[in-house]
Formats: C-alpha cells, structure tokens, sequence
C-alpha cells in the first residue's frame, strides 16, 4: 500500500502553517516540491484544482496516471 503525507496547500514558510492540507502519496508530493518552489506553490496553487492544472506538473502527471499504484516508488530516503 502507498504511504500518504500531508501536503499543505500554501506552504509552512509561506504562511501556510495552519492552512488546509491534503494527502497526496509520497511520490506525488515530492514531486510538487521537485518541480514547483514554495513561493510558487503559495501565490499560484494554493488549491488542489490550481494544483493540478500547474504546467509544471503536467508531464508527470499524464506520466503517473499511466503506473500502476503498487509499483510506484518514493526515492525519498534513499541518498
């Protein structure tokens, strides 16, 4: 089974602290932090439909909708 993290919509250190979050599996949320800066995350997604429809995001995820759950992975942790 997929481990799930909890992304807050604007980041921590964008003033985010006590804002909403979302469960996203692991590998997706490092990807958001892979591809999209705090600030970025802060003033132009701070929704999961502003989220989703992020450009800078879209190769991924036409990518991992492709995969199957059980065989995606996290590389997190594994420096």
């Amino acid at each position: 089974m997929q481990s799930t993290s909890r992304h807050h919509l604007v980041p921590r250190e964008e003033g985010g602290r006590y804002g909403p979050t979302v469960d996203l599996c692991q590998p997706c949320h490092s990807s958001v932090h892979r591809f999209l800066s705090n600030r970025e995350l802060a003033r132009l997604y701070p929704t999961v439909e502003a989220l989703r429809a992020a450009e800078g995001l879209q190769t991924y995820l036409n990518w991992i909708r492709k995969q199957r759950v059980e065989r995606i992975t996290s590389r997190r942790g594994r420096r």
